[in-house]
């Protein structure tokens, strides 16, 4: 058995799955979470939890609000050096044996400090550590995010990327591979349904009703803690069941450009029309990717997404063959990979590619 303490990112609720998959799925080692935010509210429900705040983002109108982020950001600052006294007591306490990261400031940060092997596990290196093509128009919002990824969040001694898509890295020692998906969403067998699955995690578009109802099929939204019917509008409570049952079972799904969700949507196979939260660059290249690769098409407003419905719907069937011949799933490669780290407190080394 190892003890892991786990310092998890906990704005929305991407990071928090992910680690809890994990947490789940090593029921012989025993785990102390670092979190905050939704995140804490999540994993706090089944592993023991240590509550601290993070750097995060805010949104507003379904942009970063730059504004409000950074002076949260500077109130979190003012406090940083309690709090990382606090998880260093945390690992004097715990004793882990190794520690993992996903996109967290404090755990890292205190892991070198104490001498403790940390991995970073996470989506968002990708951004720094493999190379893309950006268009001219993205590449301040590039060099800001990755300055934050850069600074804020790498300060762990291994680093292991997870991604629906893959680029070259730049980073010897690193490693990439397919997502890590929930036992929950390998449960379940996909089916093709007429309807569509809609879901906003930070309900920042204030006409995003209406524009579903506009929609010539039956919708299913969820992320509005709502259970009623509109016209061809159901909004549903979430439930991880009804969730994943509704997304296996769709025609195709509209959202924003976060990692969990496109990447649970590709795994059964769904098209994906993909609305990235402005200035939130992760979010764009996740939506440049799935129009790169032809899994589906990108819109930053939903006039535009209106415009496009009819020419997206006819490609249906292309952007499914196109889904069907990538993997998805990397359950079996990071668990090797993670037993690796546990075991010998690094990873092997991966060439550049």
């Amino acid at each position: 058995m190892a003890r892991i303490l786990y310092g998890v990112h906990g704005t929305a609720n991407g990071h928090a799955i992910r680690a809890l998959t994990i947490a789940r799925h090593y029921t012989e080692h025993e785990f102390l979470f670092v979190s905050h935010a939704e995140g804490a509210a999540l994993l706090g429900r089944e592993f023991p939890l240590a509550n601290h705040p993070n750097p995060d983002t805010r949104f507003r109108a379904h942009r970063v609000d730059t504004a409000s982020t950074v002076l949260s950001s500077l109130q979190f600052f003012r406090h940083q050096k309690p709090l990382l006294r606090s998880v260093l007591k945390l690992i004097d306490a715990f004793k882990p044996d190794v520690a993992i990261s996903d996109y967290e400031y404090l755990v890292p940060r205190a892991g070198r400090l104490a001498g403790l092997p940390c991995l970073s596990l996470d989506h968002q290196h990708i951004i720094t550590m493999c190379s893309h093509h950006i268009p001219d128009s993205q590449i301040l919002s590039s060099l800001l995010t990755g300055s934050a990824v850069r600074y804020l969040f790498s300060e762990a001694s291994h680093y292991l990327l997870i991604s629906f898509f893959r680029a070259p890295l730049k980073k010897r020692g690193a490693r990439l591979v397919p997502p890590l998906l929930r036992e929950s969403v390998l449960n379940i067998e996909p089916r093709e349904g007429e309807h569509i699955l809609a879901y906003q995690s930070t309900s920042t578009f204030k006409d995003f009703f209406a524009f579903l109802k506009k929609l010539g099929r039956p919708v299913k939204a969820y992320g509005f803690d709502s259970d009623r019917t509109e016209g061809n509008l159901q909004l549903k409570k979430y439930s991880e069941q009804g969730f994943l049952e509704d997304l296996a079972s769709s025609s195709y799904v509209i959202c924003g450009a976060g990692h969990t969700l496109i990447s649970e949507a590709l795994h059964y196979g769904k098209p994906v029309i993909s609305l990235p939260i402005a200035n939130a660059f992760e979010q764009f290249l996740n939506a440049l990717y799935i129009e790169k690769l032809g899994y589906g098409i990108r819109a930053h407003d939903l006039h535009s997404v209106l415009g496009k419905i009819e020419t997206f719907e006819t490609g249906l069937d292309r952007f499914r063959a196109n889904i069907k011949r990538e993997k998805f799933n990397g359950n079996p490669e990071v668990y090797a990979l993670l037993d690796r780290f546990i075991q010998e407190k690094r990873l092997p080394a991966d060439p550049l590619i």
